[in-house]
């Protein structure tokens, strides 16, 4: 991560559909829900409500009454990593699937649609990283943003920026603003004149056992002792703490492995 990008720290919800190419939502597919469910309640104060479920039992997380995320019943014969997975928007779900076929990435799910939710479709990148897309129709997204607990950042971690940052642009119509650095290899992705997620190449860095992956970062009023209650709740650590442009961050996961920052404002 690099310059704070988005509104952190300002309390905002939102009632309109987001621009193409926004991070309008994040979902978890899991095996085990209830306990999934008590973790996030017991670490961000999330509630939850039954959502559509066209892949299975679904639920939306919700925080103050808005809708900030969404987590789903992985089948039982599908063993899929478990991963945070942003939905980026679109007006037309059915021809960004096909963008994303031309040029070179696949579409594993969908387009399908949600009930009267939207309409959804689940791609890889050429680099394998996995993604949603999202066309809103009474589901507008993620309502709240700025306080602890929601979303405040998306970040693709891959060997390259060089590699991806082409499909994104072409795909989702991103303007792109590179960090220059010989050391640091980042791009932030731009949409209607404002930073709305990033790409950041890590080279050989990237986790083998992970590879090319979508990065969630969500807000939290002290990210040193919301890490120290991710492990008090059955998760662990997975990088430790480091001081960012946004906030201090620390990168953590789940009980079931689902890895995902919190970050913070620095004092």
């Amino acid at each position: 991560m690099t310059e704070a990008r988005g509104s952190a720290g300002l309390t905002s919800t939102t009632h309109e559909r987001h621009a193409p190419g926004t991070p309008c939502w994040v979902s978890l597919m899991v095996h085990g829900m209830t306990a999934t469910q008590e973790f996030y309640h017991a670490l961000f104060g999330w509630e939850f409500q039954p959502g559509p479920q066209p892949l299975g039992p679904y639920v939306r997380a919700l925080l103050n009454g808005y809708e900030v995320a969404g987590i789903g019943q992985l089948p039982l014969d599908r063993h899929l990593p478990i991963a945070w997975t942003p939905y980026l928007g679109s007006d037309d779900v059915d021809a960004t699937a096909e963008q994303v076929r031309s040029c070179g990435g696949t579409v594993g799910v969908g387009p399908l649609d949600a009930a009267e939710a939207g309409r959804l479709a689940i791609a890889c990148d050429p680099m394998g990283a996995v993604f949603g897309i999202w066309q809103a129709a009474d589901h507008l997204g993620t309502g709240l943003a700025g306080v602890p607990g929601t979303p405040v950042w998306n970040e693709l971690i891959t060997y390259d920026t060089a590699s991806v940052a082409t499909f994104y642009r072409t795909v989702f119509g991103y303007a792109e603003e590179p960090v220059v650095s010989p050391d640091f290899d980042y791009v932030t992705l731009h949409t209607e004149g404002r930073p709305v997620a990033g790409i950041h190449g890590v080279g050989h860095d990237l986790p083998r056992d992970r590879g090319a992956h979508w990065m969630t970062y969500f807000q939290v009023s002290d990210a040193d002792k919301t890490a120290d209650r991710v492990v008090e709740l059955g998760g662990h650590v997975v990088r430790a703490q480091c001081n960012t442009a946004l906030g201090r961050m620390i990168t953590v996961a789940d009980p079931e492995g689902a890895t995902f920052s919190v970050v913070s404002p620095l004092g």
